[in-house]
């Protein structure tokens, strides 16, 4: 991922309502377990105390404050929750040792993260790492200085109603999973340098009904050999609002910086499917599926070049970007479409212009596909001001954000049923909005 960087500067050498999600967080808390329930700092005086007494099925109930240290949870079902979202926080203070590097590392299976504020992590603010059944609800992440909701090599896992801001990689990441089974949904990101990142992470993974604003760039999901089971494949974005992703002000690493202005980017990915998103004004593209050339850009033993192939995208409005729509399926050939397709979509602008009439996605072509990599090259590959030190970004303050309901007595519920939204696809509609030209 990092690496894509080197291939904009290769293509510049070759080329030249609801409705549709059931079971929402909350509403089936009722499925409580029996475990007790440990109050911080009432019981016990930080949450790492709090959760190494704990036994599964507990829930760690910690009281408004600002708690500075860094949680590990290693012990599974456990269910930890602020009484207050917005006055419960864990505060890393910057910290550059990794073991106070995140406010939250999870390892543990059916952990539970709910109702609090992660800040100032020298690397994140909630990670599940290498387990099976997570839940993320109703979080705050800011200013971290990888991601701000992250889960890697994990399965089985929801991110609900959460909200991340000022991260240089990624506000919300599911990474290195097939099939990862897991849902985002009703989440929103701004100010990071990716709204979404998700590196070889798909099958039944679903990203909707979710806001991406005001980030380098908005949903990127992407294939490279640096994580497990390349390439990405099996995604599908829905229903979700994606604008003004042009934000040079935000920290950023090297990919966040080169994409930036761009509202939906596969980079690399197959069978991925993008449908009722609302994108809009993004200085680059709308909505991209492009290559990924691995081989070229970062040589070694086990680099493969991921063509984008087969994704389809289908019934957006993409509307004030340069290239409301862009295909370049491979670095090989401007005349290969990688069977992607595209249609039913409200858009201006195309790369190439005739876009839908030579890749539909269903009945003949009208022509043959020509792509144009000297103009993509020169639309993506183009200068951007770096990346800021995250630590010194003046970020604005969080919108309103609801807190999750009866959070003080609401019974635990581990995440040992995840995803427990379900999203029906067929019934997620278009997010309402004006379409502006």
């Amino acid at each position: 991922m990092r690496s894509y960087l080197r291939f904009l500067g290769l293509v510049t050498v070759v080329a030249l309502a609801g409705a549709g999600l059931t079971g929402v967080a909350g509403a089936s808390r009722a499925r409580a377990s029996s475990g007790s329930v440990i109050h911080v700092p009432a019981d016990v005086p930080t949450i790492q105390r709090a959760v190494d007494r704990a036994k599964p099925g507990a829930l760690v109930l910690v009281a408004p404050g600002v708690y500075r240290e860094s949680v590990a949870v290693t012990r599974p079902n456990l269910v930890i929750r602020g009484e207050s979202r917005a006055g419960t926080v864990v505060d890393c203070g910057f910290s550059t040792d990794g073991a106070k590097a995140n406010a939250f590392k999870v390892t543990a299976n059916g952990v539970a993260i709910e109702n609090l504020t992660a800040r100032n992590c020298h690397a994140n603010g909630f990670l599940w790492y290498g387990v099976k059944g997570y839940r993320g609800s109703y979080l705050t992440a800011i200013r971290n200085g990888d991601y701000g909701v992250y889960a890697f090599a994990s399965t089985y896992g929801q991110f609900d109603h959460d909200y991340a801001s000022g991260s240089p990689d990624a506000g919300f990441y599911i990474g290195q999973c097939y099939p990862c089974h897991a849902v985002i949904t009703n989440v929103e990101a701004e100010w990071n340098g990716l709204g979404y990142s998700g590196t070889n992470a798909g099958g039944s993974l679903v990203i909707a009904r979710s806001s991406f604003h005001d980030n380098r760039a908005g949903i990127v999901p992407n294939s490279g050999t640096e994580e497990a089971n390349p390439p990405q494949r099996g995604l599908t974005i829905v229903g979700n609002t994606v604008y003004s992703n042009n934000n040079a002000q935000t920290a950023a690493i090297d990919i966040a910086t080169t994409a930036t202005g761009t509202g939906i980017l596969v980079a690399g990915g197959v069978n991925d499917v993008v449908e009722r998103n609302r994108v809009s004004h993004q200085d680059v593209a709308g909505i991209g599926v492009i290559p990924l050339p691995e081989k070229i850009v970062s040589p070694g033993p086990h680099a493969r070049n991921f063509d984008a192939l087969h994704n389809v995208v289908r019934g957006n409005v993409s509307t004030g970007s340069p290239y409301d729509l862009l295909l370049v399926s491979t670095i090989d050939s401007a005349t290969v479409s990688g069977g992607n397709c595209f249609a039913a979509n409200r858009y201006a602008t195309s790369l190439p212009a005739n876009l839908e009439r030579v890749v539909p996605c269903a009945g003949k072509p009208s022509g043959a596909f020509h792509t144009d990599l000297s103009a993509f090259a020169a639309a993506l590959g183009s200068t951007k001001p770096p990346g800021a030190d995250f630590q010194a970004v003046a970020l604005p303050p969080p919108p309103p954000l609801a807190d999750l309901p009866h959070a003080r007595t609401a019974p635990a519920r581990p995440a040992t049923s995840e995803p427990e939204v379900t999203v029906d696809v067929a019934r997620v509609g278009l997010p309402p909005g004006a379409l502006v030209n």
